[in-house]
């Protein structure tokens, strides 16, 4: 009974803020001295008064930077001879009838189109 008693306020302590709820973190909240409102705050708020009064240091979320790859402007003529290339492949694609790789030309050749569109617009 007191194994259960100890194993059971163990895993309270063992719960990260960000896991727990707002009404366990009220009663958290409600230990520290100088805490004002904590009914009235919400849980990120909560989160932020515990760990300034506990002292810890907010470490955001790692950001993993993506490689920017620079792209590769085509003038319409490319983009009409690559529009070409991309049937001949497409047709291919239907005497073997290969689905998928005919929906991907197909969506490919319309993005080419488009973009041949933009530069009649300029």
């Amino acid at each position: 009974m007191v194994e259960e008693t100890k194993k059971k306020g163990h895993k309270k302590s063992e719960k990260s803020l960000e896991k727990m709820t707002v009404k366990e973190l009220r009663v958290i909240a409600m230990e520290i001295p100088r805490a004002v409102a904590v009914h009235d705050m919400k849980k990120a708020e909560l989160i932020v008064c515990i760990k300034e009064a506990r002292g810890i240091k907010d470490e955001g979320p790692v950001k993993i930077k993506k490689k920017v790859v620079a792209k590769i402007k085509l003038s319409k003529s490319e983009i009409k001879g690559k529009i070409k290339q991309l049937r001949e492949e497409k047709t291919a694609a239907q005497a073997s009838k290969n689905r998928k790789k005919m929906d991907f030309l197909r969506r490919r050749i319309s993005h080419l189109k488009k973009q041949t569109r933009k530069f009649a617009a300029a």
